[in-house]
């Protein structure tokens, strides 16, 4: 009896998967953030969300992604792999898994970074990710633990942290870290905060006293989704004495949050104009 051929197996490989420069656009993107949704790639490639999460998913299939659902009723998060890191050519670290305690801020912030990318916020040199900043100064400080500078004095790399008072673990500075840094087309540094819980006064007035200090900064944008949120950030900001330095916007954080909004930040004086809770514009064409 003449034996058939074994029938070839049609799954994709690892090896075969061929990553085109839009994914490579959409692993660079979900390697600044802890997760991304298939609504916010589809905003981010100008593509339907269905379209968008098809890419995931082979994106997923090849190894590059690793999909996980974390709340009930929410739509599915896909993460950036060490394949998918190697694949781009990233320094960064594999993400952490994300944390459900964490779930609307990390959400929240991937939609910040397509407004600013859209230039919601005005024209910009660059949009840098808190995930960028604390993984480039953590290699600086393991390339060379005396030459990290908080500013450019001093003859050392310049760090992205902000310098709190006092001292950490090991006698190091303490830093904090912005959501997000825009570099305007103006060459100004914007830094903002996705505060969506109340924190303690004392910790909220460090870290702004630790804005006024640092001389790169020249406005503090809080995003905010309750007014009692914003409110005491305005009372901390005028105890410390930097109104001047710090703007508050309201934005919408629902299951599925949305910041943008239309506001220009050029100089180290009270802003005006608001920041809306719309959902950012070309999110399926």
């Amino acid at each position: 009896m003449e034996s058939k051929p074994p029938r070839r197996r049609r799954t994709q490989t690892r090896a075969s998967a061929q990553i085109t420069d839009r994914d490579r656009q959409l692993l660079a993107f979900a390697a600044e953030h802890r997760f991304v949704l298939a609504a916010q790639v589809a905003v981010l490639l100008e593509v339907s969300e269905a379209a968008a999460d098809a890419r995931l998913r082979t994106l997923g299939n090849a190894g590059y992604l690793r999909r996980e659902r974390k709340l009930h009723r929410q739509p599915p998060c896909d993460r950036i792999t060490p394949p998918g890191l190697r694949a781009i050519g990233s320094e960064l670290p594999p993400p952490r898994t994300p944390d459900l305690a964490a779930y609307r801020h990390d959400l929240g912030l991937g939609w910040l970074m397509l407004a600013a990318r859209r230039e919601r916020f005005g024209p910009v040199q660059s949009v840098i990710s808190e995930r960028r900043m604390r993984s480039e100064d953590g290699r600086r400080q393991r390339d060379d633990p005396g030459g990290l500078q908080a500013g450019e004095a001093g003859g050392g790399a310049s760090r992205h942290g902000v310098r709190l008072g006092g001292t950490g673990p090991g006698g190091r500075d303490r830093l904090h870290y912005p959501d997000m840094v825009l570099v305007t087309e103006t060459g100004h540094r914007v830094a903002f905060e996705l505060e969506l819980t109340t924190k303690a006064p004392e910790r909220r007035e460090r870290i702004l006293a630790g804005y006024a200090a640092d001389p790169r900064i020249d406005m503090v944008i809080y995003l905010v989704d309750r007014a009692t949120v914003g409110r005491a950030i305005e009372r901390s900001a005028a105890r410390v004495g930097i109104s001047h330095l710090v703007r508050v916007q309201k934005v919408t954080i629902g299951g599925v949050a949305r910041p943008a909004g239309d506001g220009r930040a050029a100089e180290r004086r009270p802003a005006r104009g608001r920041v809306a809770g719309e959902p950012p514009a070309g999110a399926a064409r």
